[in-house]
């Protein structure tokens, strides 16, 4: 049984892209086999994994997508790269933008990345889609094709805000489009608890959903290391594998696995 957790929150800056590329390879360090889908039209995951011209890629989730859209046969991997790290990545780039504007007049629109995941899932244990900063067509799509949403919060005041409006368009995709989609947990990041601010923050958070959607044990600390991981493109189990932030990723990973039980 494949499990796809889609990665989203509406606000940026949240480290949500750092934290689909760290669970997703966690969790192929753990011996699971792993697809990670981007789903951003900056390629942000795509470049986080050492691609550095995304724009320059032909065969991306827009051209997957299209094909499904227009019914067209794809080969077995179509568009699907291994990655160093022992995780595929199906990479995304500015094509998706245009993709998200054709696909306002397609029937079904909102099945489409489903459409897709439930042909190529079986070759998999765990689906990671790491969604752009917005609740348009595409971050729909991955709701919809996802069994759980993954909600990265910075520990700060406004990002915490917007957090209310993703879990009412959760609930509203769990009535009307995907039944079975539930909240992973909400994974607090870019903490710094020397502060007393992100302490009550954290609390305020585990305080109203702790009980509810649920808040990660785990959280990942603020870091310079993290940060560089992106332009390095390694994960942060390689950039800094004795350090507090991957230390902070192998815990979430655990948790992640325990969601299995």
């Amino acid at each position: 049984m494949c499990k796809v957790i889609a990665v989203a929150m509406q606000k940026g800056g949240c480290s949500k892209t750092n934290v689909s590329v760290n669970l997703g390879i966690g969790l192929a360090r753990a011996g699971k086999r792993v697809l990670l889908i981007d789903n951003d039209p900056q390629g942000s995951l795509t470049a986080s994994l050492g691609y550095d011209d995304p724009d320059g890629m032909s065969d991306t989730l827009a051209s997957i997508m299209m094909n499904v859209i227009n019914e067209e046969e794809m080969v077995p991997g179509y568009g699907i790269l291994h990655q160093r790290e022992e995780v595929d990545l199906i990479p995304a780039n500015i094509e998706l933008s245009g993709l998200e504007v054709l696909m306002a007049n397609v029937m079904s629109r909102e099945n489409i990345m489903k459409e897709y995941l439930d042909v190529v899932k079986k070759n998999y244990d765990y689906v990671v889609i790491d969604c752009a900063p917005s609740l348009g067509m595409m971050t729909i799509n991955a709701l919809v094709a996802a069994d759980s949403v993954l909600i990265p919060v910075q520990a700060a005041y406004l990002p915490v805000k917007g957090l209310q409006q993703l879990i009412k368009t959760v609930a509203m995709v769990k009535k009307r489009l995907n039944k079975k989609i539930k909240v992973e947990g909400i994974l607090i990041t870019m903490v710094d608890y020397r502060t007393n601010y992100a302490k009550d923050i954290s609390s305020k958070l585990k305080e109203t959903y702790g009980s509810t959607v649920g808040v990660f044990d785990a959280y990942i600390p603020m870091s310079v290391k993290a940060a560089e991981c992106s332009s390095q493109g390694v994960s942060i189990f390689v950039h800094e594998p004795k350090g507090k932030v991957a230390d902070a990723y192998r815990r979430l990973t655990e948790e992640v696995l325990a969601h299995e039980n």
